[in-house]
């Protein structure tokens, strides 16, 4: 095993000096996502895509990763170049609120806003689950620990005088969590994300499910301490067996850099992003929604530098 390492070692050092020798380089650069269940998972993987395609000498690749809070951590610790998040969680680390409390992440950068994510609670129709107050008692998935979901899940409980100890916790990724419904062993779950998602897809075509609503009163009740927040309606038709208007809150999906990133590069890959959006358009139903006439909406953090020169030329404010 030691053997085989070392001749590893040894091949990748010797390609490594042939590319150099040869006058190649190649510039690489990270965008992390969130579970490939989710929405954020193709959206990442198709401006990836996009940027590797349209950028001579970078290479952007997009990998999984546990969504907003956690990867504001991981931009935080540089251990990441940029990411998705959710904005109001942006906010919060850049102000060290909420769950950042005593905890600034400063060295956080707007490259854009995306599309809106709408917080859905898909649920089992056999558990009798009708409303938010309906999961007192039961068992209910509020995303992964650390999660972009998980915060919303907190925020939207206080808004009907609920906390998590009011229901049975699971923390689940949304893959998980559609496995477990099908498997109905857990009775509903949060998903906050683009519609349609992979996930809710996959449960109803196996199990009736309903999606829950969030009160139009309680969506303004939230944005008394989390103006972010803003109501959303997702279509009847938009997953099988669900085919009424279902009214929801939402937040904008994020584009955020470490503020280290190199400020001709982001400006490039703002430019080489929205000068060929159609790329991600086909990626995703939830890319349509994706346009520079939203890529400052919601954007409650300091952009970077490059993006910012990019918006101005454009005259964006």
């Amino acid at each position: 095993m030691k053997k085989r390492l070392v001749t590893l070692l040894t091949l990748v050092f010797v390609v490594s000096v042939i590319l150099v020798g040869c006058g190649e380089k190649k510039q690489f650069f990270t965008i992390t996502t969130g579970g490939t269940g989710g929405t954020y998972y193709p959206i990442g993987g198709a401006i990836a895509q996009t940027l590797t395609d349209n950028l001579e000498g970078l290479a952007v690749s997009a990998q999984a990763g546990n969504a907003s809070v956690a990867n504001c951590n991981l931009i935080s610790e540089h251990e990441t170049d940029s990411a998705l998040v959710q904005n109001n969680v942006a906010f919060w680390a850049y102000e060290g609120k909420g769950v950042f409390e005593g905890q600034k992440i400063e060295n956080i950068r707007g490259i854009a806003s995306l599309y809106p994510e709408a917080i859905q609670v898909v649920a089992l129709k056999d558990s009798g689950i009708k409303s938010i107050a309906d999961l007192k008692g039961k068992k209910v998935c509020v995303g992964e620990q650390g999660s972009g979901v998980n915060f919303d899940v907190k925020n939207i409980l206080a808004a009907y005088d609920m906390t998590e100890d009011d229901i049975k916790v699971d923390y689940l990724s949304f893959t998980e969590a559609s496995q477990k419904l099908k498997d109905k062993q857990i009775d509903a779950a949060f998903v906050t994300a683009g519609y349609p998602t992979s996930s809710i897809t996959d449960v109803a075509l196996s199990r009736d499910v309903v999606i829950v609503p969030i009160e139009e009163n309680k969506i303004n009740r939230l944005r008394e301490t989390s103006p972010y927040y803003a109501k959303a309606v997702i279509p009847g038709g938009t997953y099988k067996g669900v085919d009424e208007d279902i009214v929801t809150a939402t937040t904008m999906a994020m584009w955020i850099a470490d503020e280290k990133a190199d400020e001709e590069l982001v400006y490039n890959m703002t430019k080489a992003l929205w000068e060929n959006v159609d790329t991600v358009h086909g990626a995703h139903e939830k890319g349509t929604e994706v346009t520079l006439g939203t890529a400052l909406d919601g954007m409650g953090i300091p952009l970077h530098p490059g993006a910012e020169r990019y918006y101005k030329e454009k005259g964006i404010k």
